[in-house]
């Protein structure tokens, strides 16, 4: 199952501890070096898949189009590839597809507010400077003060502001003193973090993701003039308490991490993350509340921690982190840990459901297709698939193989009286009447698998195993192959290190 930022490290007692960390790059000596040839010659290592050279990554931050480039922030560990330590990576992009490594964009300051971390946040273009918004978190002046208790840390979680110096935004100027300082008070929070932004009439708006104790998940609203002095109003919307108990409350949904909230056609879209998955709510705003009609899940794999941005032309764009689940000792032993997800292009169905697809941009990549299934020879795990399935695609199983057996297998079945969506493992509802035609789109790139199916239903897997060969495909079921493309993918970079450090 997906594995969540904060319940890795309540898997892994040794994931904060510096002896388990593996070495940073750039120091020059020989273990550098061959950490470097590792990397690079690591075939479960995503070649088109943004993700830094080496080290954690986690939860993207701020992304934002300006200055004519996109420019992606995500939370990372310089000293190891577990999880702790954390700043804010920067990459740019002429395209979201090819990108280039930057200079951390934020660190923690000693003795700042954000001495234990920079969290997630987002950024907004203020008077047209880009400033962001994000959680820091710090030892607590005393038990009252403590926002984050998930069984490993306790911490005082505050909002704080920085500037942004230069147009490459390579720089930035912290304001010193955190912006919201504490929760609302007489609620009793269950967390207090990830801010997000907008814009509406004079004023901003900013969401933070939280719960209180014994009550649910709940998102918090705040507005301001300035983004330097915030006033709480309420809540945007709530949750209900939960039924089971858990030393980290993201894990019970009583509390609601990473949101998001933006229009989107006639609606409005709230993003959250817990329970292991990111959720999505689709519904009414009106007088600064939220009322979801319809919601559902964004995927069913290894996901989390969704954020979105507008592109430069105007469409909404959905960020997401892939994590891995595989033990820390094999993330210590590769040297990295992480990607991001594709891009994906959301939009709203006739019914209101939220849709996604990878942005056409993707298709830069593409080499060569092979159209005959019997034809297909997939190199170096790295190709698009696109295969139109009719009629009655109610029981079928697409399977990707080489002599060393399945790397995975797509299938759906009924199950009492509606359709489910197998990939290796995962499962997930395909809705759809009885006999309806099935449109599956596929990413593979190393040890990543993102699947979407009829633009309603994703589901990203993880595969840590390395063929033996180039992979062919298999169709078994009583169905017909309407269309089917299959195109290797080029790499974005010469050494799999996607812009890295290692040159």
């Amino acid at each position: 199952m997906p594995i969540s930022r904060r319940t890795f490290l309540q898997m892994s007692g040794a994931a904060a501890v510096g002896s388990v960390w593996t070495r940073g790059l750039g120091s020059g000596d020989s273990g550098d070096a061959s950490l470097c040839r590792k990397l690079a010659s690591d075939p479960l290592r995503p070649q088109y898949h943004l993700l830094p050279s080496h080290n954690w990554m986690n939860d993207p931050n701020g992304p934002i189009y300006f200055g004519g480039r996109y420019h992606m922030f995500h939370q990372f560990n310089p000293s190891g590839a577990t999880w702790g330590n954390m700043h804010w990576a920067h990459a740019t992009s002429p395209d979201m597809i090819h990108w280039q490594h930057e200079s951390i964009a934020l660190a923690p300051t000693r003795g700042g507010p954000d001495s234990d971390g920079v969290f997630s946040g987002s950024a907004v273009l203020d008077n047209g400077k880009p400033t962001v918004i994000y959680t820091a978190v710090a030892p607590p002046n005393s038990s009252a003060d403590a926002t984050l208790r998930d069984g490993v840390h306790t911490w005082r979680e505050t909002q704080c502001l920085a500037v942004a110096q230069d147009d490459a935004l390579r720089t930035w100027k912290k304001v010193p003193e955190p912006v919201i300082s504490s929760p609302p008070p007489g609620l009793d929070v269950t967390g207090f973090r990830d801010p997000a932004l907008w814009h509406e009439g004079e004023n901003w708006m900013l969401i933070l993701g939280s719960g209180a104790r014994g009550k649910g998940g709940m998102i918090l609203l705040y507005t301001s003039r300035d983004l330097r002095h915030w006033t709480y109003l309420h809540p945007l919307i709530e949750g209900s308490p939960s039924k089971s108990a858990s030393m980290n409350p993201v894990d019970t949904g009583e509390m609601w991490e990473c949101p998001d909230f933006f229009p989107l056609g006639n609606r409005h879209v709230l993003l959250i993350s817990t329970m292991g998955k990111v959720r999505w709510k689709v519904g009414t705003y009106t007088n600064q509340r939220f009322t979801p009609e319809k919601e559902g899940v964004v995927d069913w794999g290894s996901y989390y921690a969704a954020k979105t941005m507008l592109d430069a032309d105007g469409r909404r764009i959905l960020w997401g982190w892939i994590p891995e689940t595989r033990p820390d000792t094999d993330l210590i032993a590769a040297g990295w840990a992480g990607a991001m997800s594709l891009p994906r292009v959301l939009s709203l169905s006739s019914q209101n459901e939220l849709q996604t697809e990878v942005a056409p941009v993707a298709g830069k990549l593409r080499a060569g297709d092979a159209g005959n299934i019997d034809a297909v020879r997939i190199e170096d795990v790295a190709a698009e698939i696109e295969v139109h399935l009719q009629p009655r695609a109610d029981d079928f199983k697409l399977r990707l193989y080489s002599d060393a057996g399945d790397f995975v297998s797509v299938s759906c079945s009924r199950q009492s009286g509606s359709r489910e969506l197998r990939v290796n493992a995962i499962t997930a509802p395909l809705p759809g009447p009885a006999g309806s035609p099935v449109r599956l789109h596929m990413f593979l790139d190393g040890s990543v698998v993102e699947v979407f199916v009829n633009e309603t239903v994703a589901l990203t897997a993880r595969v840590y195993q390395i063929p033996s060969g180039p992979l062919q495909m298999k169709l078994d079921g009583s169905v017909k192959i309407a269309s089917l493309h299959t195109w290797g993918m080029q790499p974005i970079s010469r050494d799999r290190l996607t812009g890295s450090l290692c040159s």
